[in-house]
């Protein structure tokens, strides 16, 4: 074979893992460092009204404690809307004992978050809020969130997405601590250099605030296994990218070790799923709406537990190319891009991430990367999750 066809071939394999991991390097560069955190958020002066809706399927064990934490930060002029979606459980009673007003929504056939959103919004048509916040049922908000998010999505008229994150606790497994860590890096890092980059933030599901006049005709009631990605995506689209406000956290307790599988492979298996079909039309969309392609460039990056073997192995193909008496220039230019990667997560775990994973988990990053081979191969398999499913809390 002559070598110049190497050659090319070392560059046409090199090309899209330079890109991919250029994208996640510029991220993790960016985001690594924690910002300033600057004064108390505004209190949510002259607005007339604002729900926190939160959809819930069975929570009745729960979804007091998250009433009781979400009523000692709720302005004035706010209410809080239960979904007390297909429950078979009382978490309509619970809800109400606790303060919050409920609707009961009976559907086994469309089932799933986005059709529970759908069902609180339609409740709310008749006298509508300024703002909408959701917050799903077994969530903490931190101090100030609610009127932070709220504040936030009205001043710029676009949805805000606040800081996701999930509280393991010292005893975790160590699958459940590198998951929670990978979600750090997602939610936190990622999210935090989009954010100094000047691109969209990824919704989140929980912790986001949208105000109403863009709320009230969203595509809600779907059973995607990520309908808040694809929200985000819709409102990039509309012109009206979503914002991440750190300063405005949001807590979720993390699931045993035998359902965060099965909660990851869901909404890893529904983000291959919008990348492969939303992933290179943003970048398209991109060349003339710059906003978009940095959401289309985010969505090709693969979770990290799927990113690093196609590294290794687009690695170990480019050295093979260039002894076989192509360039090494590939080789050695993904490689350098590739340990900088390495070494910036390193960074972000220093810097943001010592609390949700001690130094000794790292060891078994090898065999959580084997635990989720699993989720991809059933993905590519075509035989993965294709519906929603309510994740067990801990203690159930």
């Amino acid at each position: 074979m002559p070598n110049w066809i190497i050659i090319i071939a070392g560059w046409m394999v090199a090309a899209p893992v330079l890109l991919v991991f250029g994208v996640l390097l510029t991220e993790l560069v960016l985001g690594a460092k924690p910002g300033r955190r600057g004064a108390a958020p505004p209190p949510l002066a002259g607005v007339p009204s604002m729900v926190v809706l939160v959809p819930a399927h069975n929570e009745a064990a729960g979804i007091g404690r998250t009433i009781d934490s979400l009523l000692e930060e709720l302005p004035h002029d706010a209410r809080i809307l239960v979904v007390a979606d297909n429950c078979s459980d009382d978490t309509a009673a619970t809800a109400r004992a606790h303060g919050a007003d409920v609707v009961e929504r009976n559907d086994p056939v469309l089932r799933g978050k986005g059709h529970a959103l759908a069902f609180g919004r339609d409740a709310l048509r008749s006298d509508p809020p300024d703002a909408v916040l959701v917050v799903d049922a077994d969530c903490t908000l931190g101090a100030g969130a609610l009127a932070a998010l709220g504040a936030r999505a009205l001043e710029l008229d676009r949805p805000v997405q606040g800081l996701y994150l999930l509280n393991a606790g010292a005893n975790a497994a160590p699958k459940v601590q590198i998951s929670n860590f990978a979600f750090l890096i997602k939610n936190l890092v990622r999210q935090r250099g989009a954010r100094r980059l000047g691109a969209p933030a990824i919704l989140g599901g929980t912790g986001m605030a949208f105000p109403w006049r863009l709320f009230a005709d969203l595509p809600l009631a779907t059973s995607d296994l990520v309908e808040d990605l694809l929200l985000g995506i819709h409102c990039a689209r509309l012109g009206s990218p979503p914002c991440f406000l750190e300063s405005a956290s949001v807590w979720s307790e993390a699931a045993s070790e035998a359902d965060t599988i099965k909660q990851r492979s869901r909404w890893e298996q529904g983000f291959l799923s919008t990348a492969l079909s939303h992933g290179l039309p943003l970048l398209r969309e991109g060349l003339l709406r710059p906003a978009l392609l940095w959401t289309g460039l985010h969505l090709l990056v693969p979770p990290l537990a799927l990113l690093f073997p196609i590294g290794f192995l687009a690695l170990a193909v480019l050295v093979m190319l260039a002894l076989l008496g192509g360039s090494w220039v590939p080789a050695a230019l993904f490689g350098s891009v590739f340990c900088a990667v390495a070494v910036m997560i390193f960074v972000a775990w220093l810097l943001n991430g010592r609390w949700v994973i001690p130094a000794r988990t790292f060891v078994r990053v090898p065999l959580y990367i084997l635990w989720k081979a699993g989720i991809y191969f059933r993905f590519f398999a075509r035989r993965g999750e294709t519906e929603w499913v309510r994740t067990r809390r801990q203690g159930e």
